[in-house]
């Protein structure tokens, strides 16, 4: 891509030799433990190859796995440096597969999961009203939106004011202010409208009401603790900050209507987005919704362990049924009010669909979240595979979607579909 084009395009620039920005977990990649030939994952690698060379993510991470084995674990690309707007000769730091990256709304997942454990634990229902568990969540109508609309994304309460400061998102005790304030734009759960950063603040004033625990300290002892997670927090600690990933503003700047549409969902304009998503604040904050930071690896272990019905490395993280509850769909096929698509969502998931959906062709019985368009966390139950990409540009409309497309699509078309009966999670949900 010549210089011209990378300015227009706010890209990366892209070596002629991928090799000298690629780093291989050899150790970690066994496909041959579960018949999987070497060429089907190197199909697999070079569909995210030609992601990469789209120049729209300075750095990327892979891992997949399949039958439980992983048989990619990769990384491309840089941690800082090489961003559309870095010198040339600018320093860079090699993307690992062991550096954290920003998962954005792929947290909600986990933070949905921490809810669902609740549920396990009779310490909420979340058929219940927020107001039940907060009182002052119930002001100018907000008194019968439940924890399962909420997660679900019906909850009503699909974003905050636009005139809202964007320091607040650190500030919790004023963001919850504003959302016990805010008026509903409906209360009856009919309408899907896709809760970008509200939903999490909502679930998490919840949980530490009941448990008395703050969400991070949950976190640890239920999830990040017992799966041997070494990042896997809301947001990082001080010292890491220099581990975690950089993020950028790539790609064609959005024109209306996606313009509007981004800042409608997030509040903000993209440019605004990757400021913020640097900023230290942001990322020592505590933002379930939105800041998790961890691994690829994390993160498909994350899915793993739902794929295989709450257990990981036989140590059991929640119940099968609590995975079969967090998994099923609520409500239609509808189009999303925020982000102007079709979307199915369960109690705090995003699943797939047939003949097509989120998750490629015949993706039905899939599961799992997209952070910012670009990151790709899910498990398909019909494949017995688990996916995480994750990658540091933001780009919402580009040249790249098609090879983001054909990622998902190659994942699929690597892994037929399994019979019913020989699927890791049985799932009966329509």
């Amino acid at each position: 891509m010549n210089r011209i084009a990378r300015h227009v395009l706010h890209s990366s620039r892209i070596p002629k030799d991928l090799s000298s920005v690629t780093v291989r977990d050899v150790a970690g990649e066994k496909p041959e433990a579960v018949g999987v030939s070497s060429e089907t994952a190197e199909a697999i690698w070079h569909s995210v190859e030609c992601l990469y060379r789209t120049g729209v993510h300075p750095g990327m991470q892979l891992s997949l796995r399949h039958k439980g084995e992983q048989i990619l674990h990769r990384a491309i690309g840089h941690a800082h440096g090489n961003g559309p707007h870095d010198p040339a000769n600018g320093p860079t730091v090699p993307m690992t597969t062991e550096t954290p990256v920003c998962f954005f709304s792929a947290s909600k997942a986990v933070t949905a999961l921490l809810m669902h454990i609740l549920a396990e634990q009779g310490l909420v229902n979340l058929t219940d009203p927020v107001s039940y568990y907060c009182p002052e969540f119930a002001q100018n109508g907000k008194r019968t939106i439940t924890l399962h609309q909420v997660l679900s994304h019906r909850g009503g309460i699909p974003a905050l004011r636009t005139d809202t400061p964007i320091d607040v998102l650190w500030d919790r005790d004023e963001v919850w202010r504003l959302l016990c304030e805010a008026r509903p734009v409906e209360v009856d759960g009919a309408k899907v409208a896709y809760h970008a950063i509200t939903g999490g603040f909502v679930l998490q004033r919840v949980l530490e009401k009941v448990t008395g625990q703050s969400i991070e300290h949950f976190l640890d002892v239920h999830l990040r603790q017992p799966m041997g997670m070494r990042w896997f927090t809301y947001g990082i600690e001080p010292e890491h900050l220099n581990d975690l990933a950089s993020n950028y503003a790539t790609g064609p700047t959005p024109r209306f209507p996606v313009s509007w549409v981004i800042r409608r969902a997030l509040g903000a304009d993209i440019n605004t987005v990757e400021r913020v998503s640097n900023d230290p604040r942001f990322q020592e904050a505590v933002i379930p919704a939105g800041n998790l930071c961890g691994t690829a690896e994390e993160m498909g272990r994350f899915f793993q362990m739902m794929l295989n019905g709450g257990v990981w490395n036989g140590k059991r993280i929640c119940s099968e049924a609590t995975v079969h509850r967090a998994v099923q769909q609520y409500g239609s096929l509808q189009i999303d009010r925020t982000m102007m698509i079709p979307m199915r969502f369960s109690a705090g998931l995003m699943l797939g669909g047939n003949p097509v959906g989120l998750w490629g062709p015949q993706s039905r019985y899939a599961f799992g979240h997209i952070g910012l368009i670009n990151k790709l966390c899910w498990a398909d139950p019909a494949r017995d595979i688990s996916v995480s990409l994750v990658n540091t540009g933001i780009s919402i409309v580009g040249h790249h979607l098609p090879a983001l497309a054909r990622f998902v699509y190659t994942v699929c078309n690597q892994f037929p579909i399994i019979p019913e009966a020989q699927r890791p999670l049985a799932m009966t949900a329509s």
